[in-house]
């Protein structure tokens, strides 16, 4: 009897594995995530759908944190990482330089990220929240769009690196 599935598979190592190429330019803004675990997860994540480029907004853990280090795994490294006080020049600055402004956060007018249409963008800054209250309300004002995940449970939410895997995902399958 022939099965479907093949059981001589072995992990591959990272070595053995060769990612496509990201043909998006995505940049990620933080705003106020303050949870050190998070930071690095976020770091990672990024990293892994190739993001280049990070800008934290606020209050921030130490990215010489432990926690930090730990969840990061070396992706801290191959980043761009820019502290910035305030958002309102970081916005003119990638305004300027053709970015589309999005945020990830559900808000009275955003849009499933399953319906947002992506293909036609090249330039996506994605901006994501603190882990208690999302993105502040004078960034939110200032975006060119909000996308959201549809939730299934009774929970309107996910954890933000959760919720930024998921959207880095659907910003590069589109």
């Amino acid at each position: 009897m022939s099965s479907i599935f093949n059981m001589n598979q072995s992990q591959l190592t990272h070595k053995e594995v060769n990612n496509k190429e990201n043909t998006k330019e995505i940049v990620v803004i933080t705003n106020n995530i303050r949870t050190p675990e998070n930071v690095g997860m976020l770091f990672r994540i990024s990293e892994a759908f190739g993001v280049k480029r990070i800008f934290l907004i606020g209050e921030t853990p130490n990215l010489n944190n432990k926690k930090v280090l730990r969840t990061a795994r070396s992706t801290e490294k191959m980043l761009d990482i820019t502290f910035v006080e305030t958002a309102a020049k970081l916005i003119t600055d990638l305004r300027t330089d053709n970015f589309q402004l999005i945020g990830l956060e559900l808000a009275q007018n955003s849009v499933s990220i399953t319906d947002f249409n992506f293909l036609n963008q090249s330039k996506i800054a994605l901006f994501v929240g603190a882990e208690r209250f999302g993105i502040d309300a004078q960034i939110l004002d200032n975006l060119d769009a909000c996308v959201h995940i549809n939730m299934f449970g009774k929970n309107s939410s996910v954890n933000v690196v959760n919720a930024l895997a998921i959207a880095l995902f659907e910003i590069n399958r589109g």
